[in-house]
């Protein structure tokens, strides 16, 4: 058993870099304490930069293909239709607070993303915004689930809907979120006797993707002086208040690290995958919608006559394109032998696809087994940055333009970037300053080996140091 020292880590999904390290940074109390006494910097996130599979590939230090998640959605074969939504069942590797309990270490997890259901740990769970409701089986041990609500009765899993024109009511929902959840992290952490303390709260997240126009200058729709203009900073003054308060409750010896998952970006627009795959004469529908839709599987011409489809898309925060290949899907018409040829051409196609102002937009088209250690389950054959994620993977049919400047799933004026931060405060070390390089498969080899445990040789992070 390792010698006791207490570690916690502080999960703030989303938060990004330049907001929280460099334009406020010295104004957050609570962030500049653990920054001036400590390391901190950029923490390249995954690719894709999602909060699923992120903050499992944190915890495990493996990547995304070695996990098998490349989304929340994920492929659960080679047909056209059959989609799993990722959870913790899917995640095959162990988990950072897995390996501390095989030491006889006690941890306590809290709203970390895709530990739902819970799994058995030494120590504490409470689910993450995957959970259907606080209803269902959502703690480790079971009985848990009472404290839970005796001491934060009001608790949310995640705000009802981000993506909604009622900005007020969203705001409200945002902070009695993170109210209840630090309220329940403080009874925690001085009720419990924990070595590992892991939290994440979502409400910068759900913040960033509802507010950004009206607090970003560089945002096309933003207008100065609008009532929500100093709401992303607020909230943030807000929430590093929080963590001050939990700092408060931790003893000198306790190692803290406060992190995200990935950082947030001005989103310029969605790019019509479908719309412009159509356009190419790759994707043939059976008919051309009237208006802008969703697109169903059940729309495509995958084999018949004189049509065929070759390739389809999915949207979200980057896209996701599937390739329709003979013996492998259904109706599959790409050659085995020419796969590798088309799928380069169509890389090259999505790459040159220009912004509004026929401009290059500077669009990555990443194979899955160029960007991972091993490529597990069924990832998509390509995954695409459009304008190195200034823009949305657009998913919907039937868009008079390839080009779109509303979000196609509701109000959403952020998308993810790759980096996000981290900063990193030992008691037991005279490391300072900024650091550059870290990435979030760190974060786990860091704990270990702040604690006195071994570091597994397949975790594919280093531990940080200056």
């Amino acid at each position: 058993m390792a010698a006791k020292r207490r570690a916690m880590i502080i999960g703030l999904d989303c938060a990004t870099p330049q907001y929280v390290l460099d334009e406020w940074g010295d104004k957050l109390p609570a962030t500049q304490r653990l920054m001036s006494n400590g390391v901190y910097g950029r923490l390249t996130s995954t690719i894709p930069p999602i909060t699923c599979p992120a903050w499992m590939c944190m915890a495990t230090s493996k990547d995304p293909g070695q996990l098998g998640l490349y989304g929340f959605r994920n492929r659960a074969d080679y047909s056209y239709e059959n989609l799993t939504i990722a959870n913790a069942t899917a995640v095959k590797e162990p988990t950072l607070w897995e390996l501390l309990g095989r030491h006889g270490l006690k941890s306590a997890v809290i709203g970390v993303p895709m530990t739902y259901p819970p799994r058995a740990l030494d120590g504490w769970m409470l689910t993450c915004f995957l959970t259907p409701s606080l209803e269902s089986q959502c703690t480790h041990p079971a009985d848990f689930r009472a404290e839970v609500l005796q001491v934060a009765p009001n608790y949310q899993i995640d705000v009802k809907d981000f993506r909604t024109d009622d900005k007020a009511k969203l705001l409200q929902q945002i902070y009695d979120m993170t109210e209840q959840r630090f309220t329940l992290v403080r009874h925690l952490v001085k009720s419990k006797d924990w070595d590992f303390f892991f939290f994440v709260e979502m409400g910068i997240d759900r913040l960033y993707h509802a507010f950004w126009r009206y607090t970003a200058p560089d945002h096309r729709l933003f207008e100065a002086g609008n009532p929500f203009e100093n709401a992303m900073w607020e909230y943030h003054k807000y929430v590093d208040d929080e963590v001050g308060r939990v700092l408060e409750l931790l003893d000198d010896d306790t190692l803290v690290l406060m992190c995200s998952d990935h950082g947030a970006k001005t989103m310029v627009g969605g790019v019509c995958i479908n719309d412009w795959l159509v356009q190419q004469g790759w994707l043939a529908l059976k008919e051309a919608p009237e208006k802008p839709r969703r697109m169903d599987m059940r729309d495509i011409v995958w084999k018949k006559l004189f049509r065929k489809t070759s390739v389809w898309g999915e949207g979200g925060y980057y896209g996701r394109v599937m390739l329709n290949v003979e013996g492998r899907e259904p109706q599959g018409v790409i050659k085995q032998k020419h796969y590798e040829d088309f799928r380069r051409e169509v890389a090259e196609a999505i790459e040159a696809i220009p912004d509004e102002n026929g401009k290059p937009m500077g669009t990555k088209a990443f194979r899955p087994e160029d960007v991972y250690k091993e490529v597990k389950n069924i990832p998509p054959d390509l995954i695409v940055y459009f304008g190195d994620l200034d823009w949305r993977s657009a998913g919907t049919i039937g868009n008079p333009s390839i080009h779109i400047f509303e979000n196609d799933t509701g109000p959403d004026d952020a998308n993810h970037a790759q980096e996000g931060l981290f900063a990193l405060y030992d008691p037991r070390s005279n490391e300072r300053g900024e650091l550059r390089g870290a990435s979030l498969y760190d974060v786990a080899p860091t704990i270990l080996e702040r604690m006195g445990l071994p570091v597994p040789e397949d975790m594919i992070g280093k531990p940080i140091h200056v």
